[in-house]
């Protein structure tokens, strides 16, 4: 895929969604099993993808077919090229991803043989970007309609870009990964929460293990002034909960390999689907598609698939 032209940009018929969030190069190694706290053990393979969930949710619409812009910065390493470069393949937009001094983020992901996965994110460039480019974005994007936004930024960014997302009229879509509690008056302004089972016990208290314990988690969201919540719960599938009751959405069985950036096709394809103006329900079963086929493969964007292999799955 080649990278959208100037000409290209904010034109045309494609749904357009605009992304913030962060960039990383994750440097990933696969094991049978993972260490224990002191312990070293011989790995069986190692590998660099670009990663960041900012990233790979931009990737993910993309690869939806939506026109999907990234806001984000990286650094001055040897990182750099490999990331915006990677980035344009998959058809994203990146006049917003800016370069700054120091090192481009990075994740550190270990993955064993039964897909688990623990993760330590570094975002070093990533706490660089701005509000300003956040406002030139949304000024030259008038015509996206969805924003996708998680937690490995400034919270103070992200605060901005859901206030003015929501004052621009846009979807507002929050990933809150890793889990940390926004400032209470935050929640009434986004529209769609989508933490997975670990993230909403550690904002809720609420365990999550079933459709039950998920639509509590849910009825939690809701309270602080979502309008929708949806529990992501892996193989199981997914729990929406809004005013007009909860559902369940079950996940197709896979053979799971890597589980690192299944939210983030699921985020990706959600906001795709809703650009295009499909309803939430709709939007929710084409994601949770996006996913199961996204833990089929090893890495994070390089897991993530096209629109045609999701269609025919």
């Amino acid at each position: 895929m080649n990278k959208p032209t100037s000409q290209q940009v904010g034109s045309g018929p494609k749904a357009s969604v605009l992304v913030v969030g962060g960039v990383s190069i994750d440097l990933v190694t696969f094991s049978k099993r993972l260490p224990n706290p002191g312990e070293s053990i011989l790995g069986d393979d190692f590998k660099i993808i670009l990663g960041g969930k900012g990233s790979n949710q931009a990737v993910a619409a993309a690869l939806a077919g939506a026109h999907s812009t990234l806001v984000s910065s990286v650094g001055t390493d040897l990182f750099t090229d490999f990331a915006k470069d990677n980035l344009g393949d998959f058809g994203v937009d990146t006049e917003f991803v800016t370069q700054v001094e120091g090192p481009t983020g990075i994740a550190h992901i270990r993955v064993d043989s039964s897909s688990q996965n623990n993760i330590v994110v570094v975002p070093l460039a990533n706490f660089k970007i701005t509000q300003s480019q956040v406002e030139t974005a949304l000024a030259n994007r008038p015509n996206a309609k969805v924003l996708l936004t998680q937690l490995e930024i400034p919270w103070e960014v992200n605060r901005h870009a859901i206030s003015l997302a929501r004052a621009h009229g846009l979807i507002v879509v929050l990933d809150p990964a890793p889990a940390s509690n926004p400032e209470p008056t935050a929640w009434d302004l986004v529209n769609i929460v989508t933490p997975n089972e670990s993230e909403a016990e550690s904002l809720t208290g609420i365990a999550v293990s079933d459709e039950t314990s998920a639509s509590k988690a849910g009825a939690w969201f809701l309270d602080q002034g979502v309008e929708n919540a949806v529990i992501t719960m892996g193989g199981s599938g997914v729990v929406l909960v809004n005013r007009e009751g909860s559902k369940w959405f079950k996940a197709p069985k896979v053979d799971a390999v890597d589980t690192t950036a299944a939210g983030d096709a699921f985020a990706g394809y959600l906001g795709a689907l809703l650009a295009e103006g499909r309803s939430l329900e709709d939007a929710i079963e084409v994601a949770v598609k996006a996913a199961s086929i996204s833990v089929t493969k090893l890495g994070a964007s390089s897991s993530l698939p096209t629109r045609n292999q999701v269609d025919s799955f």
